[in-house]
């Protein structure tokens, strides 16, 4: 008699009860959805092939922009920008300019939460994510916990789907996104980048507002852009150190070796987590010339104007790729030449993610000096999920930490 298999383990803390398994690649309710990370790669590598589709990309105007923003442009002029910006997010370049600043920010709002009966990562997370990364944008000319409310602000939108026409919304719920979107817009503008854009006129600095005032960007241009990092670069990071702190403050044994390893371990330990719960779970795309791709079985045509979902959470723990028991949090599992630690998580191809790098660098520099001061865990988090990123949103990891002498190590 055959002995019963062991469980596969399955460390995720965020299950979205919207995500289906399913084949490799199917086509649901008009939709292509990939979960083979190799057809994953084919489409989000088909450079001139597709277009971006996420991030509600395609309604957004483009007719009153000189520029279109980075992060939904396409072609020549998406590579343009992609060249200029990433300069000021590469691995030497976060090392060399950016880390004493992280390192001074992190300490100083460790400090403040030591002197509190109890404090809310997820809080102290944003304000850490967007100071850093307003530095880095140059959007300095604002108290960062009034900045944070307004980009949190962007995210109180009516429910969507990607898959449905219209989004799914209603007249009446598009509407309800406009007002909502308007005043937090308008007051981004008038208090954040307006101030910003006067001041880099007069004394230009080495970031990218600064870059963006050089190139002519319109007043407009630059506010979309900059509510572009300030999503994609400063909401979704808190969501990341929130979740990393919540699996190694479950984990006794991860937490100790990540107290005890060296950067190159911990950053591996950061992105085996990141794998494993990346927090935007869908990239989409939109055919724009025919092609084909290939889970290495079976092969699909895509037609022009087809609509691609890419599962993120699925290709993550493609069993070809990351090996047995994806689900498992393992750092240092052994993956194929050219996969990155992270698999898909920051994206691949045209529009992969630039700011990889800076967010695994803002994430162990917190969380190094937080876990040293021996936190205790008051309450768990509650896990929502946000349509407008198609990832998870944790709220309410409450800590107490202990005061020590000399202050935060």
């Amino acid at each position: 008699m055959n002995a019963p298999a062991e469980p596969v383990p399955d460390d995720r803390r965020a299950h979205n009860p919207r995500d289906t398994d399913g084949p490799a690649i199917s086509r649901d309710e008009g939709v292509w959805r990939i979960r083979s990370m190799r057809a994953a790669r084919d489409v989000l590598r088909a450079r001139h092939r597709t277009t971006q589709a996420g991030f509600t990309a395609e309604y957004i105007p483009k007719g009153f922009l000189k520029h279109h923003p980075i992060l939904i442009s396409d072609g020549p002029l998406h590579d343009e920008q992609r060249t200029k910006v990433g300069r000021f997010f590469a691995p030497k370049v976060v090392r060399e300019r950016y880390l004493a600043d992280i390192e001074a920010v992190a300490d100083r709002l460790l400090d403040e939460a030591t002197g509190r009966d109890s404090f809310a990562l997820d809080q102290l997370a944003l304000w850490f994510s967007v100071e850093v990364t307003s530095r880095i944008v140059g959007l300095t000319e604002s108290p960062v916990p009034a900045m944070s409310r307004r980009l949190e602000a962007f995210f109180r939108q009516p429910p969507l789907d990607m898959a449905r026409p219209d989004l799914g919304r209603t007249p009446r719920q598009w509407m309800q996104a406009a007002g909502r979107a308007l005043l937090p817009l308008a007051m981004f503008h008038l208090r954040d980048v307006l101030p910003a854009i006067r001041s880099r006129r007069r004394h230009p600095r080495g970031d990218i507002v600064s870059h963006l005032v050089s190139e002519g960007y319109t007043q407009a241009d630059i506010l979309v852009e900059c509510v572009t990092y300030g999503t994609a670069g400063m909401v979704t990071t808190r969501e990341f150190i929130t979740m990393a702190a919540w699996h190694l403050l479950g984990d006794p044994r991860l937490r100790d070796r990540y107290l005890e390893a060296p950067e190159a371990e911990r950053h591996a330990i950061l992105n085996e987590i990141i794998r494993l719960e990346p927090v935007v779970g869908h990239l989409y795309r939109r055919v724009s010339e025919p092609f084909t791709v290939t889970d290495g079985e079976h092969e699909v045509d895509l037609a022009a104007g087809d609509l691609v979902d890419v599962c993120v959470r699925h290709t993550n723990t493609d069993p070809g790729v990351v090996g047995d028991a994806p689900h498992h949090l393992r750092p240092g599992r052994e993956l194929p030449r050219g996969v990155d630690p992270s698999v898909l998580t920051f994206g691949d191809g045209a529009h992969r993610c630039p700011g990889q790098p800076l967010a695994i660098t803002e994430t162990d520099v917190l969380l190094t000096r937080l876990l040293r001061l021996g936190p205790e865990v008051l309450s768990e988090p509650e896990v929502g999920w946000d349509d407008l990123i198609e990832g998870y949103r944790l709220r309410g990891l409450v800590l107490r930490t202990t005061p020590r002498a000399g202050g935060t190590p």
